[in-house]
């Protein structure tokens, strides 16, 4: 309930305002001058002071005037309301500082139309300070997946790693999420006889170790740098904040993860389903699509790797690669795979 000072030392009129203000959802506190005025502002921090101005003891002019010079009140919208009708009297109020000026008599309408409209310019001013002045939240003005990554890029925790060597292993707490500044990730999973198996690589530009946001789980899986790589770490509850402020990035992030989940459904069919021959042409193509390798540039990869990631064992997958040489589909320099003929790999069956 919005508190209004009501300064006026006709009995009759501050009662009958008084009433209005009541019947229209106010509470009121009533002042016969200016001294008693003064006191009541300091003490109770009304919303809004209506204020007459001929008043004895003290006039309103000298009313607005003190509570100008008072921190507790200077905020406080001030109303004059007064029989002066003349233009220099209206001037000289609204000089000192008024919000706004009425004169007697007044309809209830233009009363209360004065006092909501004043009570809402302070309210958007009040908003617009505490607006200014609250801590700027890091990431709170991100709107697009990119500029998160750049976030990332610009805020984030730098970490480097070695080739072969762990990021993550099975067990560890998800406490951060990573975006690949330079290098190649794969994640890997065990199964019942604890023979390794590949479930996603991960390249520059890509996020690694997005797991629940909403509980602190561990790695169901491990992560291992295929080359050297560098990361930029934001943690989990920083990554949460921005996503719950920034409908956007969460949408566009929501895009990034179901385009993964169909990736992978293509990759376990191609695994079930596909020839020796079609499952390596098909993985020769997704590192060299990761690895960002065009062609004539070499694909440094394990050959268990690339098994892994087919589905196949490592000896199949050796003499499918000799194939693939013989018929001009890649060469093969000091163990590393050079594709030559990516539309021909692409048709393989």
């Amino acid at each position: 309930m919005k508190k209004v000072l009501l300064v006026e030392d006709d009995t009759s009129l501050r009662e009958n305002v008084e009433e209005l203000l009541e019947l229209s959802g106010f509470r009121v506190f009533p002042a016969s001058n200016g001294k008693m005025a003064l006191e009541l502002a300091k003490k109770e921090r009304p919303d809004i002071v209506l204020c007459d101005i001929m008043m004895p003891e003290m006039d309103g002019y000298e009313v607005l005037e003190q509570m100008a010079s008072c921190d507790k009140t200077r905020h406080i919208p001030f109303i004059f309301v007064s029989a002066k009708t003349e233009r220099s009297e209206v001037r000289k109020g609204m000089d000192l500082g008024a919000d706004d000026y009425l004169t007697k008599p007044f309809e209830e309408s233009e009363l209360l139309g004065a006092i909501y409209s004043r009570l809402e310019k302070a309210q958007q001013l009040e908003n617009t300070f505490l607006e200014r002045t609250k801590p700027h939240n890091e990431g709170s003005d991100i709107r697009s997946l990119n500029e998160l990554k750049n976030f990332f890029d610009d805020h984030g925790q730098l970490f480097t790693f070695r080739k072969d060597e762990s990021i993550y292993t099975i067990g560890d707490h998800s406490n951060m999420v990573y975006l690949i500044l330079k290098g190649v990730v794969k994640s890997c999973g065990l199964d019942e006889e604890g023979k390794e198996l590949i479930t996603s690589i991960y390249s520059e530009d890509d996020f690694l170790g997005f797991t629940s946001l909403t509980e602190n789980l561990p790695y169901q899986e491990y992560a291992v740098a295929i080359e050297n790589v560098k990361l930029a770490g934001i943690h989990k509850e920083k990554v949460k904040s921005i996503l719950e402020e920034n409908k956007n990035v969460s949408l566009e992030l929501m895009d990034v993860i179901a385009e993964d989940l169909v990736h992978i459904k293509k990759q376990l069919l191609q695994m079930a389903y596909s020839s020796v021959r079609k499952k390596t042409a098909q993985t020769l193509l997704m590192y060299s699509k990761a690895m960002d390798r065009g062609k004539d540039n070499p694909l440094k990869i394990a050959r268990s790797d690339l098994a892994g990631v087919a589905g196949i064992a490592t000896e199949s997958l050796i003499r499918t690669l000799s194939d693939f040489k013989n018929e001009g589909l890649i060469a093969i320099e000091n163990r590393n795979i050079v594709v030559l003929d990516r539309e021909a790999l692409g048709r393989v069956n």
